[in-house]
């Protein structure tokens, strides 16, 4: 019980961006800030394939359109690798506690990628690149931040997670309109290439 607060905050973190998750729990691992940190997310090894995902995703995910693709590709990795997290977390391998653990940061990962992958839909309607490079800049720092907090204060970094969830979920149910233009939108992409690509093969007259 006592580290299901942390379990929480980083579930909800993994939704958004999982690789900042695991490279700042092994960090704060390593340099002895917190005793939570399970010895094997500070492996040299997690670290280096964490940072290397990480710096891949900082950049995609500042790209309109290529966001949302990588947003799809990770619809299963956010919510697995923020269940694997929370069991780490939990320790005691196979337990129940564990488990639970697993459950809650699994799910609370997948609440949060469909908050955000809803999000950068509606954002990717607009014409304009810049509100796409602003909402990614507030997510990641978002991220560092309440990862950061929950370290020193994970109860409190908790609520302010679930508030942030909650917050996201009720915007997303706002900008409904928007998804769907902006999913209509891609159909129509698909549906043109698709007929250029029969026309290419037409024989000429």
């Amino acid at each position: 019980m006592s580290v299901l607060p942390l379990v929480f905050t980083s579930g909800w973190a993994s939704g958004i961006n999982a690789y900042a998750v695991v490279l700042l729990l092994g960090v704060f691992g390593t340099t002895g800030l917190t005793d939570e940190v399970p010895a094997s997310l500070q492996r040299t090894d997690v670290l280096v394939v964490a940072g290397v995902l990480f710096l891949c995703e900082v950049v995609a995910d500042k790209i309109p359109y290529v966001d949302s693709v990588w947003d799809s590709v990770h619809t299963v990795i956010r919510p697995v690798a923020g269940a694997v997290v929370a069991a780490l977390l939990a320790g005691e391998s196979g337990s129940l506690p564990q488990l639970a653990a697993a459950a809650v940061g699994g799910s609370t990962a997948l609440m949060s990628h469909l908050v955000k992958a809803g999000t950068r839909m509606a954002v990717n309607s607009s014409p304009e690149p810049f509100s796409n490079v602003a909402v990614s800049i507030a997510e990641d720092l978002g991220v560092a931040g309440i990862v950061t907090f929950a370290i020193f204060h994970p109860v409190v970094a908790a609520v302010i997670a679930g508030t942030l969830l909650l917050l996201g979920i009720v915007i997303l149910a706002f900008l409904a309109s928007r998804i769907r233009r902006y999913l209509r939108r891609r159909a129509q992409r698909r549906e043109e290439k698709r007929l250029a690509g029969k026309g290419s093969h037409w024989p000429p007259d």
